[in-house]
């Protein structure tokens, strides 16, 4: 399941960079070629780089590509080395899942009830942010598989 999940989230991904990319090269086409830049373009920019480093931070994390410190661990073997990484691991799912997931949840729920919507696209925008808790539980899904086989 994990590697499935793996690849349709690396096409999903590949997708809205394609789709970051079209719709850049439009505004800047719209802006030189037309004299007068769609307004859509920025906004829509600005959603799809926040899905993409979300979920791009989900993927990363599956991957055992996140950006972590490693002077310690690399200096540490055997069960000390073990020990550190199930710890590091926790910390980060007790992160998504408070922080992410919960407070994400919130926030999109609190934005769906004050019906707020995007200045230019008119989306909603719990939508928008709708990938914080998704992220999160990706990133939760991908942990407690690392910290399943690392038991």
């Amino acid at each position: 399941m994990r590697l499935s999940l793996d690849r349709y989230l690396g096409y999903f991904l590949a997708g809205l960079m394609a789709l970051i990319t079209v719709d850049v090269l439009w505004g800047v086409f719209t802006r030189y070629a037309l004299g007068n830049q769609a307004g859509w373009t920025e906004e829509l920019a600005r959603f799809l780089l926040i899905w993409i480093g979300l979920l791009g931070t989900a993927w990363a994390s599956g991957q055992r590509m996140h950006l972590s410190i490693t002077l310690l661990p690399d200096k540490l073997e055997g069960k000390a080395r073990r020990r550190l990484l199930l710890f590091i691991d926790s910390l980060v799912v007790l992160f998504a899942l408070s922080v992410m997931i919960i407070g994400g949840g919130h926030l999109v729920w609190l934005t769906y009830e004050l019906g707020q919507t995007s200045a230019a696209l008119k989306l909603p925008m719990g939508l928008i942010y709708s990938v914080i808790p998704i992220s999160g539980v990706l990133i939760v899904f991908y942990k407690l598989n690392d910290l399943n086989t690392q038991l």
